[in-house]
């Protein structure tokens, strides 16, 4: 299997939250905020697994998930040095999830959808296994505000491979989902050097699609 951008960061991962850990903790706190005690939480995307194991405490079962095994491999050294018993580890694709139609309570993508070229195929899908009347949270980084300071450190990361495809700002990635025609039940914006856009979804009840 080829080795990825991902897959060669991932014992750095940790390391770049620090220099945007306003953001991170406050995504974390938020995100975690919103899971109904005993839910069931699903986590793509999930790096090194710091808002599946925020979730943990609250959530029934966690499905920490993420295309990288390496950065699995971290999230699971984590957990057990935590002690946390509620979570469960897969490598999985977000856009072809092995998952039935309304399997979780919470689902989230964090940080991700501005790395896709088709982002509204992730959305879609994580949007189809979140169950009826569950929660669809989606934070993501808002590249198109990033201050001057924090623009050196993307640049930063190009220089070593990363690549990202919207430079979102809070009004586009709110018009983003405006456009899917989805149910925004909130959005709100988690401060720091570069801020996080949080939109979150609520499937309504009666509908599996």
């Amino acid at each position: 299997m080829k080795t990825t951008f991902w897959d060669r960061i991932a014992g750095l991962y940790d390391l770049a939250e620090k220099s945007n850990s306003r953001a991170v903790r406050g995504m974390c706190a938020y995100v975690a905020g919103r899971v109904p005690e005993g839910d069931s939480f699903l986590e793509c995307a999930a790096g090194t697994g710091a808002i599946s194991l925020a979730a943990a405490p609250r959530a029934g079962r966690v499905l920490c998930t993420d295309l990288s095994q390496p950065m699995l491999d971290r999230a699971e050294a984590k957990a057990r040095r935590r002690g946390v018993g509620n979570m469960e580890f897969d490598r999985r694709d977000l856009l072809s999830l092995p998952d039935g139609d309304g399997s979780f309570g919470v689902v989230t993508a964090a940080n991700v959808l501005h790395l896709l070229p088709r982002p509204e195929l992730a959305v879609g899908e994580l949007w189809r296994v979140t169950r009826p009347g569950g929660q669809l949270i989606l934070p993501t980084f808002l590249q198109g505000e990033a201050g001057a300071g924090f623009g050196l450190v993307i640049r930063a990361y190009r220089l070593i491979g990363f690549r990202f495809q919207h430079a979102y700002t809070r009004e586009s990635y709110r018009a983003f989902f405006e456009g899917l025609g989805l149910p925004v039940e909130a959005f709100t914006i988690i401060g720091g050097r570069l801020p996080v856009g949080v939109a979150v979804l609520r499937k309504p009840e009666g509908r599996n699609a």
